[in-house]
């Protein structure tokens, strides 16, 4: 499975499915990150955590453990 975590920097994605469940995969769904949108890796922090995206036209910034509950598909 290939997660939004795992993308490199400066490469689109387009979001196949959201895994997790209750508050956690509610709060992703208000951020933007919904099935079919496209996401661009924008960078990461020097530490690993967390990774800026661009996402509908603004950035966002999230957390790996959340970036890990993305599934995406890479050939965009």
């Amino acid at each position: 499975m290939n997660t939004l975590k795992d993308v490199p920097v400066g490469k689109s994605v387009r979001v196949i499915k959201l895994h997790g469940e209750g508050a956690i995969k509610r709060r992703i769904m208000d951020m933007g990150i919904t099935k079919g949108v496209e996401i661009f890796v924008r960078k990461v922090a020097p530490l690993g955590d967390p990774m800026e995206i661009a996402v509908r036209g603004y950035e966002l910034s999230l957390r790996k453990a959340d970036a890990e509950m993305v599934e995406v598909d890479p050939q965009l």
